[in-house]
């Protein structure tokens, strides 16, 4: 265990996730450090400071934990060659970095990286869990190479490597802009509405990261899911019900070939493929969700 005021490290710790895990660790007692290629965002909360990437070892010395959350946001914009190459290295070169660094510098005891459950592709309508292969495409190649390089930090480290699903947030992510299309009375399945759609409720996957950081026993890969994915048709019945707003039936062979033209193939990967992920290692070690089902989730997130 890592007993508070604990020196924190967070590499992408002004995103979605960082911010929320900022926050916890802070609240905790904890020493945040973030690293940071850019000015301060803002005032700071008390407890919490940035570090420059171009002094990465003087930010780990004398750490107690390393978070990687960096990475360039997956469906921010259509996947060109050159945007397929920014997914990729902002991912693969920054752990690749804080990997030396920690091998140069006494004192971080574990680093808990980011991946993704874009390792698992495209899938039918039957679970995949932690022992499930590498899919194909160009999202589990990504994943493929961001975890060998976390997978290259010096011994006696302990690597954590969590595949995170969706991130259910009214904070950021794709749930805000979702909610907003319901309430408008636009809501519609996706594609064939049968495609897997595995998510995580922000406040579990900010317990999943700490407990990753601070329980020895942990180590390996992880799936950050939920225990109750669902399909896409089944997740926009949901939201509409909690929002009180009808789903409109639009046939697959109507928003598919207009989702492939809008995004090309971030589309066919990112929207109207998906997998039934269950996070099978963290139900055997007995995690306990706050929010093991998407009804209670969107409840607690939208009323």
């Amino acid at each position: 265990m890592i007993p508070p005021p604990g020196k924190i490290v967070i590499a992408g710790g002004t995103g979605l996730v960082g911010r929320a895990l900022t926050e916890t660790l802070r609240d905790q007692g904890h020493r945040v450090l973030l690293l940071t290629r850019r000015p301060a965002p803002g005032r700071l909360a008390p407890g919490v400071a940035l570090h420059p990437w171009e002094d990465i070892q003087g930010a780990m010395m004398g750490a107690a934990a390393v978070f990687n959350l960096c990475g360039e946001p997956i469906a921010s914009r259509r996947w060109s060659p050159a945007q397929r190459l920014r997914i990729l290295e902002s991912r693969t070169l920054s752990t690749r970095r804080i990997v030396e660094a920690l091998g140069q510098v006494q004192g971080p005891r574990v680093l808990v990286n980011a991946s993704a459950i874009g390792f698992y592709g495209t899938r039918d309508r039957r679970p995949v869990d932690e022992g499930s292969p590498l899919g194909q495409g160009f999202l589990p190649s990504v994943c493929r190479a961001w975890e060998a390089e976390a997978d290259a930090a010096p011994s006696p480290i302990r690597v954590v490597k969590l595949r995170l699903g969706p991130v259910l947030s009214m904070e950021g992510g794709a749930l805000p802009r979702l909610a907003r299309i319901v309430r408008w009375g636009l809501g519609s399945r996706l594609g064939s509405g049968e495609q897997g759609m595995s998510w995580i409720h922000i406040e579990d996957l900010v317990r999943i990261l700490v407990e990753a950081a601070l329980d020895p026993a942990m180590e390996g890969v992880y799936n950050a899911v939920a225990p109750a994915p669902l399909s896409n048709e089944a997740f926009t019945q949901i939201l509409g019900r909690v929002l009180h707003r009808p789903i409109i039936p639009v046939p697959g062979w109507v928003t598919a070939p207009l989702l492939r033209l809008a995004l090309g193939p971030l589309a066919e990967e990112m929207i109207l493929g998906g997998a039934f992920v269950r996070p099978a290692r963290l139900l055997a070690r007995g995690f306990e969700f706050r929010f093991p089902e998407l009804e209670g989730a969107l409840e607690n997130l939208l009323r």
